[in-house]
């Protein structure tokens, strides 16, 4: 066997386990008695404090590099219901839905136009509702910031912007028809950085609309969206006058459509011709719902029609009554069936039970 070669000893080879690490700016040998000393790393330079107006110009500036973005984590705060915040209220049409956004430093006024930061970019708006504090708790999701007030600039833009959707609802009628589609346009919208052409329309079913949608990107080179809408969205949208006489309550101040049954109607004592409990969208007023509330509430006390009751001509049997007036129709037992039923107020009657309608027995 060949002797094996040996390796020369180094006592550096060896690591000494119980040698701890040497901390931070300590000198350190190495086996060529070089010196070498750790530097703690340096801070990094606090960057100053930006409006939002110029922290949004840095992100969505395609120049910027993003080694460039400095980004630092926060700390989220512990949330805290009772904690208020000051938010104001944006709408981008007229009639249109009330989104809410932090107004961070700034003073804003019913109908001033404002530039706002959204999940599609920015956007042009009016504030509906002027700054206002509410609890974080009323609070349904994040909010986004206003960028700034609207300058003349934007102004401007926006302008050119419905000058452009007049553009779009003239040529929508010829491509529509190309096509042999059956489409109603109800309203165009321009984003305002015209990234997006969005056509509202309605529709008796679903409409297969792909090749229009490649055909108007074509004509104005820019993304298309198709927006099928319902009838009462579209009476929103127009606005009118209802049969009272006033503008449509949907248009001025509605927030959302609230659910109404012809129940309503009946609980009402209101008459059940279609043309006057329908709205001009066909569908049943939204004004039925706003005293349903008032109406359950007093007709829980108010003796209910086929009640037997005590009157001061006798006993009797409720045949209508309505707590508005306070007048109950009562149809008397000794009294003929010619006769018609007498009318009393609440206060002189006396419910004495619930007359039960006799059961038709079938041979």
């Amino acid at each position: 066997m060949e002797d094996k070669k040996k390796k020369k000893y180094n006592p550096y080879w060896k690591k000494n386990k119980n040698k701890s690490k040497k901390p931070a700016g300590e000198e350190i040998k190495t086996p060529d008695n070089e010196e070498i000393k750790e530097s703690k790393p340096e801070e990094s330079n606090k960057s100053k404090k930006k409006t939002v107006a110029e922290l949004y110009e840095v992100v969505h500036n395609e120049e910027v590099k993003s080694e460039d973005i400095e980004v630092t984590e926060e700390v989220p705060e512990a949330y805290d219901p009772t904690k208020t915040v000051t938010v104001v209220g944006v709408r981008y049409k007229d009639g249109g839905k009330t989104y809410y956004f932090d107004p961070v430093d700034l003073e804003l006024s019913i109908d001033e136009a404002v530039i706002v930061d959204t999940s599609r970019g920015m956007e042009f708006g009016f504030i509906s509702v002027p700054n206002k504090v509410v609890r974080m708790s009323e609070l349904v999701a994040d909010l986004k910031c206003v960028i700034r007030k609207a300058t003349d600039e934007d102004k401007e833009k926006y302008a050119k912007n419905k000058q452009l959707e007049e553009k779009a609802k003239k040529l929508w009628a010829s491509r529509v028809a190309a096509f042999g589609l059956v489409m109603q346009l109800v309203d165009v919208e321009y984003t305002f950085d015209n990234s997006k052409l969005i056509f509202f329309y309605t529709a008796d079913g679903r409409v297969d609309f792909r090749e229009l949608v490649k055909d108007l990107a074509g004509l104005f080179h820019t993304r298309i969206e198709l927006r099928q809408i319902g009838v009462r969205d579209e009476a929103k949208l127009l606005g009118g006058l209802g049969i009272c006489g006033r503008p449509f309550c949907c248009k001025e101040f509605l927030k959302e459509f609230a659910q109404v049954s012809i129940k309503m109607a009946k609980e009402q004592n209101l008459s059940l011709t279609s043309s006057k409990i329908s709205g001009n969208c066909g569908r049943l007023m939204c004004c039925l719902s706003y005293e349903q509330k008032v109406y359950e509430m007093e007709y829980a006390t108010f003796p209910k029609v086929d009640s037997l009751v005590e009157t001061p001509q006798g006993q009797g049997v409720i045949c209508e009554s309505n707590f508005l007036t306070g007048k109950i129709k009562v149809k008397l037992m000794n009294a003929d069936r010619a006769q018609p039923a007498k009318t009393f107020t609440a206060d002189q009657i006396k419910v004495i039970g619930m007359v039960r309608k006799k059961e038709t027995e079938e041979d």
